[in-house]
């Protein structure tokens, strides 16, 4: 199983800079990151208020020309038809946005069992947390597996903008003083939605989102803290991370068309 459709690969289309789609990066790069970073966030919300509840009501087809891939390792993926990720040696990674499920914020605040008020300054320092985290886990797995991380653009750079929704943390450890001992059967779950792009180009190869619930517990409960849920987060992003990693070492191990295989080394 591959990330991205398993049919004829291709690269991205090589359009001149002043051509390039309005929601590619580089073009948002015009414009105030502050504004990029809502707008972004309302469409991924809105998207993934819907999609992962009525996969079934999915289109085949998006707006955009991306069909969507069945035989997927993640829960739903759309990419270019023959997308081909096999000329890409390096990654652009862009910093994860990170948002909270629904009523996250008002829920913890009224639940009998949160022994303490979670304030604006620790929602924002759990969300800025769990970003420096993915940046850490994607770049070592990375890394690891022979993918040189970038700043730049570059033709074998593949971009990747991700983000992490419906963030649902059961037991919060803000550090603070006169906090009693917290018991759940789970940290919590939280959401992936990542798009992957032609660096140059800007052209959208494939998007792709993946729900993920911690489970390490196997139902019992046991105390939850600040190191835990960290141990948690870190697990279910070194399982995207790898996801990622599987899919650019196949694309570099499939034949092309005309019979070679896609690899340099």
């Amino acid at each position: 199983m591959n990330l991205i459709a398993d049919a004829p690969p291709r690269r991205p289309r090589r359009g001149r800079r002043s051509g390039l789609p309005d929601g590619s990066p580089r073009r948002n790069a015009m414009f105030p990151k502050t504004f990029r970073l809502l707008v972004s966030a309302s469409l991924i919300l809105l998207l993934a208020g819907t999609a992962l509840a009525k996969q079934e009501e999915l289109p085949e087809v998006t707006e955009g020309g991306l069909h969507r891939v069945h035989d997927s390792k993640m829960a739903i993926v759309y990419a270019q038809p023959g997308a081909d990720l096999s000329g890409y040696r390096q990654v652009q990674l862009l910093d994860a946005q990170v948002a909270f499920r629904k009523n996250w914020e008002r829920d913890q605040r009224s639940s009998s069992a949160s022994s303490f008020r979670i304030s604006s300054k620790d929602i924002e320092e759990i969300k800025n947390d769990l970003a420096r985290e993915f940046r850490k886990v994607f770049e070592e797995v990375l890394a690891s597996n022979g993918y040189t991380v970038v700043d730049a653009a570059g033709d074998d750079v593949l971009l990747i903008r991700p983000a992490i929704i419906n963030l649902d943390v059961n037991a919060p450890d803000t550090m603070s003083a006169g906090r009693s001992r917290t018991y759940t059967d789970s940290a919590g779950e939280m959401t992936l939605y990542v798009e992957l792009y032609d660096s140059v180009t800007g052209d959208l190869i494939a998007k792709a989102m993946d729900r993920k619930a911690d489970r390490s517990n196997d139902g019992f409960y046991t105390w939850t803290n600040r190191a835990t849920n960290k141990a948690a987060a870190d697990r279910i992003l070194k399982g995207w991370a790898n996801i990622l990693v599987d899919a650019l070492d196949e694309a570099r191990q499939t034949p092309v068309e005309g019979g070679d295989p896609a690899v340099t080394e």
